[in-house]
Order: C-alpha cells, then sequence, then structure tokens
C-alpha cells in the first residue's frame, strides 16, 4: 500500500475537524475523496502532507511514518500536492513556477509542456498574468515536476471554464494510464467517477462510506452528496 490512513484526528486549535478518517491507495491507483462542503476533504488533504498534522492516528506513505515529519519532508518523500486556490508564485514566471522546487526523475520541462502546451507558450509570462485555467495547469505542472508517487490534487476544476475543465481531465486520465497514483477531489462527478478506481465519502470529518464507483447509487448520493 503507499498511502495509509489510520483513525486520524486533526483540530484546528481547540476545534476537532477530523473524527477517525481512513483511507488507502495502492501504487498505479487513482482514489476520490468525496462529500459535501466542508466535510473534511481538504483537511484530510492537509493532513496527510502534514500542513496540520494529525493529533492522533497513524499516516504511513510507502511504508514509513510520516509522523512529526515537517510538510517538505513529506514532500520529499515523494507527495506532490496541487492546492485548492492554485497558490502559483505570482511574481515568477511560469518557467520560473515549474523549476522552483523540481527533482530530477521522468517529469521533466518538455514533457510537462506535451502535457499543457499553453505552458510553453507562457513560458516568459508571470504567473498572476495566467487565467485561472492555465494557472491550474501550472500548478499541476508545478507538482509534477516534484515527480511524485502519489499526486494530490485538491478541486483541481473547480471554477473553470468548460474547454479549460476538458483539458485537465484529459490530463488526469493521462496520468493515470502512465500509471501515476492520484489522490482526488472534485465536485463533478460524471468526470470523477469514470477516472477512479475506489472512492472514500466523508461525513463531518468522518469516513463514511467506502467502495467502487460503480456501488455509488442513488441512495448514496442523496444520503452523503447532496445530489
Amino acid at each position: 500500500m503507499l498511502l495509509d490512513v489510520q483513525d486520524i484526528t486533526t483540530f484546528y486549535g481547540q476545534s476537532q475537524a477530523l473524527f477517525g478518517v481512513e483511507l488507502s491507495l495502492g501504487e498505479g491507483e487513482v482514489l476520490a475523496l468525496m462529500g459535501r462542503n466542508g466535510m473534511g476533504k481538504s483537511t484530510t488533504i492537509r493532513s496527510i502532507c502534514n500542513l496540520n498534522p494529525p493529533r492522533g492516528g497513524s499516516i504511513q506513505f510507502a511504508g514509513r511514518s510520516t509522523a512529526r515529519l515537517p510538510a517538505y519532508k513529506v514532500a520529499r518523500m515523494g507527495v506532490g500536492l496541487v492546492p485548492e486556490g492554485r497558490r502559483c508564485f505570482r511574481d515568477l514566471t511560469v518557467h520560473e513556477n515549474l523549476i522552483a522546487a523540481a527533482r530530477p526523475g521522468a517529469w521533466t520541462l518538455a514533457r510537462v509542456n506535451e502535457l499543457f502546451p499553453r505552458l510553453a507558450e507562457r513560458r516568459d509570462q508571470l504567473s498572476r498574468t495566467l487565467s485561472g485555467g492555465e494557472q491550474q495547469m501550472l500548478a499541476i505542472g508545478r507538482a509534477l515536476m516534484t515527480n511524485p508517487r502519489l499526486l494530490i490534487l485538491d478541486e483541481a476544476t473547480e471554477g473553470l471554464a468548460p474547454v479549460i475543465r476538458h483539458d485537465i481531465w484529459a490530463a488526469i486520465r493521462k496520468l493515470k494510464a502512465d500509471g501515476l497514483s492520484i489522490l482526488l477531489v472534485d465536485k463533478t462527478l460524471s468526470e470523477l467517477l469514470p477516472v477512479a478506481d475506489r472512492c472514500v465519502i466523508l461525513e463531518n470529518g468522518r469516513s463514511v462510506w467506502k467502495g467502487r464507483p460503480d456501488q455509488i447509487n442513488a441512495d448514496v448520493k442523496d444520503r452523503y452528496l447532496g445530489i
């Protein structure tokens, strides 16, 4: 198992946000982390990356505990994060963003530019001048340049124009075909479910449902996803 999260509890100050979340993800697998807004998806991601370390439970990545590791060391273990809101370096160019945290491996500038040709076209533009969709491509490319074993995408297509959404989903499908392990949060079930191998649904900071995409029926959608 590449990622194994067991019974984690996470707090913001004195306020508890996660109450025993559990999930696991194997090599080459795509796991969809689902739930309504405010149910703990982003907090779970922050806990996995040790941006907000859990107070209880355990997280193992590639057989190694991430407890007490600073976030940058978790990243160096092979966890690549595309955060909600993109968070590109506004005053750096596209090229500078991509090489800022680059590590040796199969993902190179040429390969990222092949995946997202728009980034090659805008190589010397400051990231703040890009459209929202282009910034999202840049955020994904930047994460890939770290050559992660696990790519985490938090709301990768939220608020984007349909044509850009199409391009990003096409890229995600290609990454899956290439065998990259992916933890994916997105609200668009019509795009999310076909690419996922398994799903975990959170409600009020708890794991309440696990299964395959084809097991998410109308009752599950109505009960946990508000559809």
